[in-house]
């Protein structure tokens, strides 16, 4: 008797777990497929909006501030050489050498943050580039996993130009200031197709934190940043996509 019991038992729980199951698997592959075509789709449509450019105008209008998003999309190729060596020399140097990751700089940061000093990050130009465009920000485990796999997506279907194009494209880069353009405008009164190796070097230092820090009132800090990135630009030499 207890061992028909338990079959019947058994035998009620199986078509339960069965719909779960095939719940979980539809989830996932309606995901997989939307993730896919979604990224599939801005390899070839440049991205209108981002969620951090809607979050960045809340909080202006919570602050009483009129809404401002200053951006304009430049192809690859007419963004100024010096831009793109300048994000690489102080981002991410090894980005045309990865597959999305630098483990030694995240391993390099992991340690920096577990030793209680300042929170240093570790992510590649394709990771911010996948965050930017496709997560909210923020800082959480579970947002780190979509960003690793997003990053993963981009590098597979994406080509490296797309990717710092996309990048120089919608990153912060001021107040209601996204992409290089609109930062080469913004400071310097003329197209990112034009800007000097030091003018890109300067812009790219205050990418940490662009509402804090600006090329209009650089400090000491910034400076020696710009310095540092100059001297990194001259050891990359040209770009080699």
């Amino acid at each position: 008797m207890k061992k028909g019991n338990s079959r019947k038992k058994g035998n009620s729980k199986s078509p339960v777990f069965k719909k779960i199951t095939a719940v979980v698997t539809r989830v996932f592959l309606w995901f997989l497929m939307v993730t896919v075509l979604w990224v599939l789709v801005y390899r070839f449509v440049n991205p209108p909006i981002t969620l951090l450019m809607i979050q960045r105008n809340i909080e202006r209008s919570s602050e009483g501030k009129s809404s401002k998003m200053e951006k304009e999309w430049v192809d690859f190729e007419d963004i100024s050489d010096n831009m793109k060596r300048a994000a690489v020399s102080a981002e991410d140097q090894l980005f045309l050498k990865h597959i999305g990751f630098d483990l030694k700089a995240i391993e390099k940061a992991f340690e920096t943050n577990k030793k209680g000093k300042k929170i240093k990050g570790g992510s590649t130009i394709s990771q911010q580039t996948a965050k930017n465009v496709f997560l909210w920000p923020g800082r959480s485990w579970i947002r780190k996993g979509f960003e690793a796999y997003f990053t993963l997506l981009i590098e597979i279907f994406w080509s490296k130009e797309r990717i710092l194009e996309v990048y120089l494209n919608v990153i912060e880069m001021g107040d209601g200031v996204y992409g290089a353009e609109a930062a080469a405008q913004e400071y310097y009164g003329k197209s990112c197709r034009k800007m000097t190796r030091g003018q890109a070097a300067l812009i790219a230092a205050c990418f940490p934190n662009p509402r804090r820090w600006t090329p209009k009132k650089a400090t000491t800090y910034i400076r020696h940043r710009q310095y540092l990135i100059m001297r990194n630009m001259r050891r990359l030499g040209p770009l080699d996509f």
